[in-house]
């Protein structure tokens, strides 16, 4: 059986990674005022932070239309028995949910949608995992149980600089945003059951910082760490030294700098930092 792949450009993925399992990806999109961007194709991640600076309100988000991924799906089917497509949290985007209802409408291929119920690299890892299974000859059931068994065992825990976005992007209710602007609280965010909440308030960049890396530590010290991916939001410098102080305890565990392109820069903001990893159970 030959298996398709696919995602959409919130897992953002490098390249290299994209070409080695064979992943199509499917954009999400931008909006400026009245003009709309492709993720990563109509605009990149350096394009947008810039673009953010001279605008005087923020842009908003929308998914791919199901036209989109009819054609996607429908092209893959030409030289495909099952297509796998993995799209970020159904909580935070209605692409998983497109996905389903694009895949009922093309006939000739079976299409596996899975809700990730996380987005940005920790997607990205179960799109590498779905690959791995896929050269490995699995069958689209098993491999689809053992994503959604992976989905469980992923963490993500972040910092914004600004809740401002969240909150206007409706992803961070109002009540929490007035909490964190008078105290001046920098939160430490996290995603479950894949919504982006409140984990814990604390006071300063540089401590939302070290607690995150304690949680890393910590289940770097009691589980079988797979990956870890250091996410930025243009503060790569920063996204660097969680890497460095995580990699001088741990040289063996596979880390990745990755960052919050367009569509999830949207939400959280510039300077904003996250970690995230999973483990086996």
């Amino acid at each position: 059986m030959k298996i398709a792949l696919v995602t959409d450009s919130t897992s953002y993925l490098p390249e290299e990674i994209l070409k080695k399992y064979n992943v199509s990806v499917i954009p999400l999109n931008v909006i400026f005022e009245n003009e709309s961007y492709r993720e990563g194709i109509e605009m990149t991640t350096e394009e947008f932070y810039e673009k953010v600076k001279s605008e005087e309100k923020l842009p908003t988000t929308s998914q791919p239309s199901i036209g989109e991924l009819v054609n996607l799906y429908e092209t893959l089917s030409k030289e495909h028995d099952a297509i796998i497509s993995i799209h970020i949290s159904k909580a935070l985007s209605g692409t998983y949910e497109a996905s389903k209802t694009a895949g009922q409408m093309v006939e000739n291929v079976e299409v596996y949608s899975v809700d990730a119920a996380i987005t940005t690299m920790p997607q990205g890892f179960l799109v590498m995992e779905a690959g791995e299974m896929i050269q490995q000859g699995m069958t689209p059931e098993s491999i689809v149980t053992r994503l959604n068994q992976l989905s469980e065992n992923m963490r993500a825990y972040f910092m914004v600089a600004d809740l401002g976005h969240l909150q206007r992007g409706g992803r961070l209710s109002g009540a929490q945003k007035l909490i964190g602007s008078l105290l001046n609280i920098k939160p430490v965010l996290y995603i479950t059951e894949g919504e982006i909440r409140p984990f814990e308030k604390i006071r300063s960049k540089n401590k939302a910082l070290k607690r995150i890396l304690d949680l890393l530590e910590k289940d770097a010290m009691n589980k079988s760490i797979q990956k870890v991916a250091f996410i930025h939001a243009n503060n790569e410098s920063g996204a660097l030294d969680l890497q460095k102080k995580f990699k001088d305890k741990h040289p063996k565990v596979e880390t990745y700098v990755s960052y919050f392109g367009p569509v999830i820069g949207t939400h959280l903001g510039e300077d904003s930092l996250g970690i995230a990893w999973y483990f086996e159970s």
